[in-house]
């Protein structure tokens, strides 16, 4: 008890730091964009747009409101992949300030997936406007997305943690990620329904966190349903399990990060 008060401590103490941080990336991403933070708005409408037009006359998809589908599950996924891509590389990019003054190491994955948090929230709106233009009927229960959001935020803090702690000491876990992160996606029901996973492939669609998380999101949003207990349940222990390993093993190798970086 008295560790977990420390480490709160601390953390009130950088939280300003963490700010900064963020919205120094934030700055960053949108300096000399004539269309700035709008650009995250259209970015996952014009994906949708292509992926829409694409697969749903291609493969014939029967899928109601299929923009909506497809952009509820992009919008997640996109924050999950950019979120624990830039938390891997954080403590590279971050080396020069580690070197000199002492700050968290922590601070550094969570900015990261804080900022990517901020982007996803503007990606947001473009999920409302998607589904308010194709029929969706909004209801009360869209306050459940933000459980949603509070799951996957969680989980890809975890993994961003646990990907940041291996790829210090192993350079080439970045470019397996890079392959790993395509294959996660295409095996997520984003741009096709669950149901349509032949049987002998439904381990892999079970055995998916992100197949938890988009359902989730897409139950109160699209749905206008309560995500069941059970789905709740399962978000939140991918969630929780994968933080705390996350926490774990970044705190047993944070010490040795300052040799390698």
């Amino acid at each position: 008890m008295d560790e977990l008060k420390r480490y709160v401590s601390n953390f009130m103490r950088y939280q300003e730091l963490l700010k900064l941080l963020v919205v120094k990336d934030i700055k960053i991403k949108y300096k000399r964009s004539v269309l700035g933070i709008l650009w995250s708005v259209l970015n996952p409408l014009f994906i949708m747009l292509i992926i829409t037009l694409v697969f749903k006359e291609l493969f014939k998809f029967n899928v109601e409101n299929f923009a909506a589908y497809v952009i509820t599950g992009q919008v997640i996924f996109t924050f999950f992949s950019d979120s624990t891509s830039l938390a891997m590389t954080s403590i590279f990019s971050s080396g020069q300030i580690i070197k000199k003054v002492y700050v968290p190491k922590y601070i550094f994955p969570l900015s990261k997936v804080a900022y990517s948090l901020v982007n996803m929230l503007f990606s947001f709106c473009a999920v409302l406007i998607v589904c308010a233009f194709t029929g969706v009927h909004f209801r009360w229960t869209i306050i459940f997305s933000f459980v949603s959001i509070s799951y996957i935020f969680l989980f890809s803090i975890g993994v961003g943690l646990i990907l940041c702690s291996l790829v210090i000491f192993f350079r080439d876990i970045e470019h397996i990620y890079g392959v790993l992160i395509t294959a996660w996606m295409y095996s997520t029901p984003i741009i096709y329904p669950a149901a349509t996973m032949p049987d002998k492939y439904l381990f892999l669609l079970y055995g998916n966190p992100m197949y938890y998380f988009v359902t989730h999101f897409r139950e109160g949003l699209l749905y206008g349903r309560i995500p069941p207990f059970e789905l709740n349940v399962q978000c939140f222990s991918y969630a929780l399990i994968t933080l705390v390993a996350g926490i774990y093993l970044f705190k047993k190798q944070q010490d040795k990060f300052i040799l390698y970086i």
